[in-house]
């Protein structure tokens, strides 16, 4: 099952790549820096709202739908999660209203604010369908709708930027591209429900599982959005647009693969420990960690060798030179938060110990607060940026010592070893160009990159992928003789 959704799911990585490349490489131009501040503000908001109020349906539509296979289960199932959704819509949008018009803020942050809450229940009823469709491995059916909500966000948010919607403009899109979709998945989605009430017994299991998650999450966001206020509190609105911009384009590179990657393996770990048991579930768990290992650890180094002619190209000029020096620190951030999120969080939702995953999320998350009260006003935007990858690194060693009261994943050292080896070599070569500066010396650094750590890792067999090179190759040959 996980390799069928890793290539059942790669078009849509690949077009959520794309799609978040071009965001930034449009919005930091046709915005203004104050702007793009003011929309990295209000996503932060956007998203510590959605996790509040909704995320914990979502994980529990994800957990529980492969143990509820019968007619009965299925619609008490969705009965429940559904029907609770729309209950917590009607009071959390006059909620959110009220918060908005008593709260003193400019009127222009206001307005942006306000168009981000807005999208928040249409986003999670998305979500809700996006979920339900990976538990149930329709791999298919979850890449198109993931493509739909991600092309359409670009199209309708630059088209508002170009109407002069300013910081409002990218969160426009993403409030109407989910809007859009809803009649055509939610029809589907409630003919589960008819007839079936919310079974409060059911629903509260999934508050006890969901909600540490959700709050563990909360934590998550306040992790790697604490810095934006902070920066915006000591400096001003055009620091958090020059930070955020290198922050999305380091962070967006290694997400997108981590995002590929879960979206696939999170189901394949259920089913393997429901369908197979705990012997079941470490060989999967084992193959999902050295395929973590054997894409992100280059892909992480690749992003911090490549960071100047990156941001040349990436970046508009007015936030480029910040961008540049902090994107090698939110590379590093950004692979040890998808090995810990996609990877090492798993063994407390198999484990159903979710409060513990929101002990394991408080280590980092107050350190990063600590550390980016300490550090922006010596050093401002690089203080954050190092706030940042030390947050990240506690995190990953305290969901290393927490989980394993839980279930104990796998580490596999051997492949951790040899991936380093190849990405040093990597490195190394890298290290050794010319530097004629950007799409050149980008392109350049990347072919000559992506050759020697493919040679190197193939020479050491890293994570198995010579032999899964065999077979590939071994298959393509028994296809092509005639019968």
């Amino acid at each position: 099952m996980f390799w069928r959704g890793v290539w059942g799911y790669l078009p849509a990585n690949i077009v959520q790549g794309v799609v978040g490349f071009l965001a930034i490489v449009i919005f930091t131009r046709v915005l203004s820096p104050e702007d793009f501040g003011r929309y990295a503000l209000a996503y932060s908001i956007l998203t510590l709202s959605h996790v509040a109020v909704f995320s914990w349906l979502e994980a529990a539509m994800a957990r529980f739908w492969a143990a509820e296979q019968t007619p009965d289960g299925l619609s008490a199932h969705f009965a429940s999660l559904y029907r609770t959704a729309f209950r917590l819509t009607l009071l959390f949008l006059p909620a959110a209203a009220l918060i908005l018009w008593v709260w003193p803020m400019d009127p222009g942050f206001r307005t942006v604010v306000a168009v981000a809450v807005a999208g928040i229940p249409i986003r999670s009823f998305a979500k809700l369908a996006m979920e339900r469709y990976r538990a149930a491995g329709e791999v298919t059916r979850a890449a198109r709708l993931d493509m739909a909500t991600t092309v359409g966000g670009l199209v309708i948010g630059v088209l508002f930027a170009l109407g002069g919607a300013g910081g409002a403009a990218p969160l426009a899109g993403l409030l109407l591209a989910p809007l859009i979709t809803l009649p055509f998945i939610l029809p589907g989605e409630l003919r589960h429900i008819r007839g079936a009430r919310v079974d409060r017994v059911r629903l509260r299991s999934y508050a006890v599982y969901g909600y540490p998650i959700a709050a563990s999450l909360a934590l998550a966001v306040v992790l790697s959005s604490t810095d934006r206020f902070l920066l915006a509190a000591f400096m001003n609105e055009a620091a958090v647009g020059a930070y955020h911009a290198g922050y999305s384009l380091a962070n967006r590179t290694l997400d997108v693969l981590f995002i590929w990657l879960g979206a696939a393996g999170t189901p394949a770990l259920v089913m393997a420990l429901e369908r197979g048991g705990g012997e079941r579930l470490k060989t999967a768990a084992r193959e999902q960690a050295a395929t973590f290992l054997l894409i992100g650890l280059p892909a992480a180094a690749g992003v911090a060798l490549v960071a100047g002619p990156l941001t040349e190209v990436m970046i508009g000029e007015d936030l480029r030179r910040v961008a540049a020096a902090i994107t090698p620190w939110i590379a590093l951030s950004a692979l040890l938060s998808g090995l810990t999120t996609y990877y090492f969080h798993q063994a407390f939702t198999l484990g159903r110990r979710t409060g513990l995953l929101l002990a394991a999320m408080a280590v980092p998350a107050l350190a990063n607060i600590g550390l980016n009260l300490l550090l922006i006003p010596a050093f401002g935007v690089m203080g954050a940026a190092w706030a940042t990858a030390a947050s990240f690194g506690l995190g990953l060693l305290a969901s290393i010592a927490i989980g394993r009261r839980v279930l104990a994943l796998p580490v596999p050292w051997e492949t951790l070893a040899r991936c380093g080896v190849a990405t040093g070599a990597m490195a190394l070569a890298v290290s050794a160009l010319p530097a004629p500066g950007g799409l050149i010396e980008l392109m350049l650094d990347a072919t000559i990159g992506a050759v020697v750590y493919a040679l190197v890792a193939l020479t050491l067999n890293a994570a198995g992928v010579r032999d899964v090179a065999g077979r590939i190759l071994a298959t393509a040959r028994t296809r092509s003789v005639p019968s």
